[in-house]
């Protein structure tokens, strides 16, 4: 239905995109997002070259693609669960202040 082209075309997007939130912000909860957007196009290349490759009888790319998702889901919860306790401990998100952190 979607060239290769196009898949990939917007998987680029999705990673320069979160490429820019991880770099240009200081929310930690705006990096975890381009973290995840990050890992979202990903996914969708692994989709797009295992349907390419393997065609619609080859499963390979969407078993990365299921992987992926786990990994997301595991590191949104760590990573959540440390700003909780971050934001508990000096009442702000601000990356910069993480690097005060100390023992």
């Amino acid at each position: 239905m979607f060239s290769l082209r196009a898949c990939l075309v917007v998987s680029a997007a999705l990673l320069a995109t979160g490429v820019y939130g991880v770099v240009a912000r200081r929310n930690i909860i705006i990096v975890l997002l381009s973290v995840e957007v990050m890992l979202n196009g990903a996914a969708l290349a692994f989709a797009a070259f295992g349907r390419q490759w393997l065609g619609a009888a080859g499963h390979a790319g969407q078993v990365v693609v299921l992987l992926t998702m786990a990994v997301a889901a595991a590191e949104a919860g760590v990573g959540l669960a440390l700003l909780l306790a971050f934001e508990r401990h000096r009442r702000c998100v601000d990356s910069d202040d993480a690097r005060t952190l100390r023992g």
